[in-house]
């Protein structure tokens, strides 16, 4: 069984829609819901408005940015896809035994 980390904020759909997507919700609305540093006064005091609306509460900055964080993309992590991308990594020392084979 996988773990999973729990969102308080999905718990309000109960088990509709599937885990994947619960979780990802959670990691957006997570995100969005956090303390953001300001691009101004470089504090950590930026609070979201509505969509890409934010405001710092400590230089008074109101300011547009991405829909749910300040700057940067949100990126899911896909844990499967990652086990089997490490174990599918070759060694070094094969790489260099395939690339020689090739140049043969």
């Amino acid at each position: 069984m996988a773990s999973t980390k729990k969102y308080a904020s999905t718990k309000r759909f109960g088990a509709k829609y599937g885990r994947r997507l619960r979780e990802k919700l959670g990691e957006v609305e997570e995100e969005q819901r956090k303390r953001h540093i300001c691009p101004y006064c470089h504090a950590k005091a930026v609070k979201r408005i509505s969509v890409g609306i934010w405001n710092c509460r400590k230089c008074k900055a109101k300011f547009t940015g991405k829909a749910y964080s300040v700057a940067k993309k949100i990126v899911f992590k896909d844990k499967d896809a990652e086990e089997t991308a490490i174990q599918h990594e070759l060694e070094p020392q094969e790489e260099e035994a395939m690339e020689e084979e090739a140049a043969q």
